[in-house]
């Protein structure tokens, strides 16, 4: 598994670790990490791309399909620990009016 993942109950937020690749080939695992806990009483989701080096269109796509999903619910997503290169495709991309990004 190239996604690590877990639900905090005591904060109801879904805590994510992506792996150092973030792309086609992980974009059905993430959608069932962030899908399989939305029946619980969910506020945050964090996003740790502490160990991302690469991500591309696809994964990008697939974080706006995580916010839409959870567009109605009012869930916070957060991207944190962003690397230089990430953080400027993230900007190019609009990221930063979309998400919480540290």
């Amino acid at each position: 598994m190239s996604i690590e993942y877990q639900f905090d109950q005591s904060n109801s937020e879904l805590l994510m670790l992506m792996d150092e690749r973030f792309e086609f080939d992980n974009c059905g695992e993430f959608r069932s990490v962030y899908e399989s806990v939305r029946e619980k009483d969910i506020h945050n989701i964090t996003v740790n791309f502490s160990h991302t080096r690469y991500i591309d269109s696809s994964a990008l796509g697939m974080m706006i399909n995580m916010k839409r999903f959870y567009s109605s619910q009012g869930v916070e997503i957060r991207l944190i620990n962003c690397s230089d290169q990430i953080r400027r495709i993230f900007k190019v991309s609009h990221f930063d009016k979309q998400f919480d990004i540290s």
